[in-house]
């Protein structure tokens, strides 16, 4: 896991040295740069995960010189590419970096569709002047850019495009359907202007001034090779064959791996492969509590790891560190996120770093490929597993700042109506949110978190099977369920789903009073209150300190803004 960073085009050398500056916690190891006189130059922030010489240091070189690569991920298959390539490329390390650029020197494009792996990369080829850069299937790890005064600009971060002189101006249009409709913008889009983001399994070349984006990862087409499986017994064999593979791969490390745990199936199915690798018992664990018995997992989690010999570290959130970890959380994540559940996932990492812990397995990803949420089932639109009513308080909302929401709508590929919902979620909503929030939380603390259950082979596995396979006798990811009560009590393998969850309702409604208090006269003093009806802003944030705390999602939308520091005033 690292930060990459580059500029195509015109550049001054301060612009790439205040990028890796600002995105020195993805890679705190080494620092390095490539310059091609006026044409690129690019950077690199190392965590070393893999291979752990200084050989393997970035921007790495093809043996031609012709190719310098930068790049932030894992590839996970990488010996079994490197066997392939063996006879090909002379490889004179063990990383996967080198065994990414072999791939491409001999395949070029065409290497996407071998990678098993997270993954945001650009390589610069010095001969013909060109550049060329991918993401992973499902935008793991991300990719952002930016095309000013006819040079491309590049980074892992927001920030880092901002530190090379990018104006810091917020895209009103995405604010607007964030607060209107809970949307974080579509899979290009960012909260700010003039900075886009390459979307998952899309590739994109830059050469003489011109820009092309490409989709190379074809997911309906992939869903359709999937081998026909006839019987339920078929199908729940071959997944528990991939999710095994799966997590051995992600064991793959020079460094300690540990693991998320919550109370819930996904993560107790986590556990459970995880202690089927050897010397299991010095892998660690880690969960979050809040010392609040109506949400916490704790009792949960305790139980479930006294059937291995884990160790555990329990990390505790409390009310009062959440002003001061929210404004130091909005700066890492130059974004809106996800509330006091992202600090308290945030405080797994920074433990598991003290630990000495490197690289931190999550259970991400099953809810959404076997319809895990209560809403795959209902006639609506809803994204919220659990509400009733609307969590998006228009009337709050000037109209002139209203009229710039845009509702989003998302491709309907399939034609089974879950699977379509489904898809929304992998591509459009719940998994581009989590996978950003999460790999900020995970930087922050210099640490690699890998997501085993988002291996493609499972999601388009899952995706071919039919909905019975999925949903039976109202009882969600069944054929999951089957495969945990082999390994898990029934107890655990059938319990009904939790959301994970922290007591921010509460929280904000009480012990945090005075500061949400606080953060609403911010924005009404600011250049953003015309954003608002300021009367209709205070009756909601009165009605929720009177009891009516339902949702707290536009209370938050609201500390979000105030927290996150927009250097320019708003745009008439």
């Amino acid at each position: 896991m690292c930060g990459i960073a580059g500029i195509v085009g015109d550049y001054k050398e301060h612009q790439l040295d205040a990028m890796l500056i600002s995105q020195h916690h993805r890679g705190p190891d080494t620092t390095k740069k490539y310059n091609d006189d006026c044409f690129a130059t690019l950077g690199h922030n190392r965590l070393a995960i893999i291979d752990l010489s200084s050989q393997s240091n970035q921007p790495f070189i093809d043996n031609s010189g012709r190719y310098i690569l930068v790049f932030n991920g894992e590839i996970y298959n990488y010996i079994e590419i490197k066997e392939a390539l063996k006879n090909q490329y002379k490889f004179k390390t063990e990383s996967d970096t080198e065994v990414l650029l072999a791939a491409f020197t001999i395949y070029g494009e065409f290497c996407l569709e071998k990678f098993n792996g997270m993954f945001a990369f650009a390589i610069w080829d010095n001969q013909e002047k060109k550049l060329f850069a991918a993401r992973d299937r499902f935008g793991v790890k991300p990719f952002y850019y930016s095309v000013l005064n006819n040079s491309l600009f590049f980074s892992s971060e927001i920030k880092a495009l901002h530190a090379a002189e990018i104006p810091k101006k917020p895209n009103e249009k995405v604010w607007a359907s964030y607060f209107a409709f809970g949307s974080y913008g579509m899979p290009n889009e960012t909260f700010w202007e003039d900075i886009m983001q390459l979307p998952g399994g899309h590739f994109l070349k830059y050469e003489n001034e011109n820009l092309t984006i490409k989709k190379w990862y074809l997911f309906e087409e992939e869903v359709a090779k999937q081998p026909k499986i006839i019987t339920f017994s078929q199908a729940k064999d071959h997944y528990t064959s991939l999710l095994k593979d799966s997590i051995n791969l992600r064991f793959r490390s020079d460094v300690s791996v540990g693991f998320n745990i919550s109370g819930g199936l996904d993560s107790s199915i986590l556990l459970a492969l995880v202690n089927l690798q050897e010397n299991n018992s010095r892998i660690n664990a880690y969960t979050f509590y809040t010392n609040n018995s109506d949400y916490d997992e704790l009792p949960w989690v305790e139980k479930m790891i006294t059937t291995t010999n884990n160790p555990l570290a329990e990390v505790l959130l409390q009310a009062d560190e959440i002003p001061v970890f929210t404004k130091k959380m909005a700066l890492q994540q130059d974004e809106p996120f996800g509330g006091i559940p992202t600090l308290a996932y945030a405080k797994i990492f920074e433990k598991a770093r003290k630990d000495g812990v490197l690289v931190l397995l999550d259970g991400q990803g099953m809810d959404e490929q076997w319809a895990g949420y209560d809403y795959y089932t209902q006639k609506n639109d809803a994204t919220i597993q659990g509400v009733e009513n609307s969590p998006y308080k228009i009337k709050m909302l000037s109209d002139s700042f209203l009229s710039k929401a845009e509702k989003p709508i998302y491709p309907k590929i399939f034609d089974d109506e879950i699977l379509n919902k489904q898809y929304r979620d992998l591509f459009y909503t719940k998994i581009p949110r989590a996978l950003r929030f999460n790999d900020r939380v995970s930087m922050m603390y210099s640490t690699e978190l890998r997501e085993p259950f988002l291996d493609h082979r499972l999601v388009e596995f899952a995706f071919s099977l039919p909905v019975e396979f999925k949903i039976k006798d109202g009882i969600s990811k069944y054929i999951l369920r089957e495969i945990a009560s082999e390994f898990l009590s029934n107890n655990v393998a059938f319990a009904p789903k939790r959301p994970l969850q922290t007591p921010q309702r509460e929280w904000l409604a009480d012990d945090l009073k005075e500061w949400v208090n606080g953060c609403l006269k911010t924005i009404e003093n600011s250049c953003f209150s015309e954003w608002f009806v300021k009367a209709e802003l205070e009756r909601e944030f009165d009605s929720y300190f009177n009891g009516n705390i339902q949702s707290s999602f536009h209370i938050w939308q609201c500390i979000s803004l105030c927290q996150i520091e927009l250097s320019v005033p708003i745009s008439n």
